[in-house]
């Protein structure tokens, strides 16, 4: 199984979810710093005992791209939608659905993009979805920790005190 890491920026806010091997590769050259350990260690090839990372925090701040620049995932319009349809909240079945259609000059940006199940999206076609009757809040950019969310489904308990907002 591989293991995951949370990665904390110089400030604490949450970044990324990296590998094992990579935080303690950033660790190793003292690019961060281990803030939550397991109880177990590792041991190298040498034979040194390491730290067994868990939660780590860069050293240097690291300017990371506002959420909205980020690139939109399936899982990540998923996530942000609670893997609910946004028209009529049937969890099953779930497409994306562009609000303002493609065809109608929409783009494929955080603001037009939602979960839609596949009967919704039948029915609303290449429509607006006032036209057909339906209604649904204006998507927006997603939080931080939708992100985290995507790349670890299951979170350690040790992870919830830096994920809080």
């Amino acid at each position: 199984m591989l293991q995951q890491v949370l990665v904390l920026n110089a400030s604490y806010e949450p970044i990324n979810v990296c590998s094992l091997q990579r935080a303690v590769v950033l660790v190793l050259k003292r690019k961060a710093e281990v803030l939550e350990r397991a109880a177990r260690a590792l041991r190298s090839a040498a034979g040194a005992l390491l730290d067994h990372p868990i939660v780590i925090r860069l050293v240097y701040y690291v300017r990371v791209p506002r959420n909205g620049a980020r690139k939109i995932s399936r899982r990540a319009v998923f996530a942000r939608a609670g893997y609910r349809c946004q028209y009529c909240g049937a969890s099953s079945h779930l497409t994306l659905d562009h609000v303002t259609p493609r065809s109608r000059g929409g783009r494929s940006s955080w603001e037009n993009v939602v979960t839609c199940c596949s009967p919704c999206n039948l029915r609303k076609g290449s429509r607006l979805p006032e036209e057909v009757g339906m209604r649904t809040q204006r998507p927006r950019t997603p939080r931080p920790d939708v992100f985290i969310s995507v790349a670890a489904p299951r979170r350690p308990s040790t992870w919830e005190p830096y994920l809080r907002p």
